[in-house]
């Protein structure tokens, strides 16, 4: 299971901590999703989601000022005797002492934000769905060529680095070298990027380490992109029958997820980084509808059937 230091959402959504005296640190999170303490500070407890971070919007906090304080001590000792990893008002509202009083026995941090509820709730969970989604580590290299993320592998030593540092010259984005740390966000998204350790580098042999963001400028690199097409450089074999029309597609799985892969046979003199990029606007334009083989194939087949009129 994947945790999330609560330390890391503090800084990341800027949060104030009103219990600077709870140590955070060990505090981890497991669910990218948010509960609004609505139901429960009622005293309804059925089915209460206590794993995930609690918020107390605008509405939570007009009730609240409906009610007596000492009136609430048992619902807020009830919420806080779970497991919580914390309670976070918005809008820049701010709880009671008695509500802090509980909070700091039971060792629950208080946090607060003046951020709009929806908003805060929207960016928080979309982080945290991606610090917690599962992960895969794979040998590739990953650029943004026309938006389109495309994922190269191979053997070692195939060419992919080199392919990358061309397409970087063309003008398209380096996202990561070597190592691609792919992430699944979604039934049919995968982003990837890269190990904060070799960021923005990319290993030359006979070179060394070039760092493409020193060299090319910060337009030549991304953090992270969604993984849209893969593709497989491999040795030429001329005993194996490789794809010359394009009608059929394989495919590559990653987490669950199925990409589109082409296998691109390399031998001397074939310019590896122009064939990326013409799968990537290939690749582009059958989402947008145009498939070219198959244009083809239609006025083949369509002359064919005139000569036999």
């Amino acid at each position: 299971m994947f945790k999330v230091k609560l330390t890391d959402l503090v800084a990341r959504m800027e949060l104030k901590n009103l219990l600077p005296d709870i140590d955070i640190e060990e505090i981890e999170i497991t669910e990218a999703a948010a509960n609004r303490l609505a139901l429960q500070l009622t005293g309804f407890f059925d089915f209460f989601q206590a794993n995930r971070i609690q918020i107390i919007g605008n509405a939570e906090y007009a009730y609240l000022k409906t009610i007596p304080d000492e009136k609430m001590i048992p619902i807020y000792e009830e919420i806080l005797s779970n497991k919580i990893p914390c309670v976070i008002f918005t809008q820049g509202n701010e709880p009671c002492e008695r509500l802090l009083n509980v909070a700091e026995e039971k060792g629950i941090p208080i946090l607060a934000t003046q951020r709009n509820t929806s908003e805060f709730v929207a960016v928080a969970v979309r982080w945290l769905s991606e610090r917690l989604a599962p992960r895969v580590s794979i040998h590739g290299v990953l650029v943004d060529v026309h938006g389109e993320g495309v994922l190269i592998m191979g053997e070692s030593g195939i060419g992919k680095s080199e392919a990358a540092l061309e397409l970087i010259h063309r003008g398209h984005r380096l996202v990561s070298d070597d190592v691609v740390e792919i992430r699944k966000v979604s039934d049919d998204k995968l982003v990837g990027t890269s190990p904060d350790i070799t960021r923005h580098f990319i290993e030359l042999r006979g070179i060394g380490i070039v760092d493409v963001k020193s060299l090319f400028g910060v337009k030549s690199v991304r953090e992270f992109c969604d993984i849209d097409l893969v593709i497989r450089l491999e040795d030429w074999n001329r005993e194996k029958n490789y794809d010359r029309l394009g009608l059929g597609e394989e495919s590559i799985e990653f987490l669950g997820n199925k990409l589109v892969c082409y296998s691109i046979p390399v031998r001397p003199g074939r310019n590896l980084a122009v064939i990326v990029e013409s799968a990537a606007s290939n690749f582009r334009a059958k989402k947008m509808g145009y498939n070219a083989a198959q244009e083809l194939y239609n006025r083949v087949t369509g002359n064919l059937n005139k000569g036999q009129e």
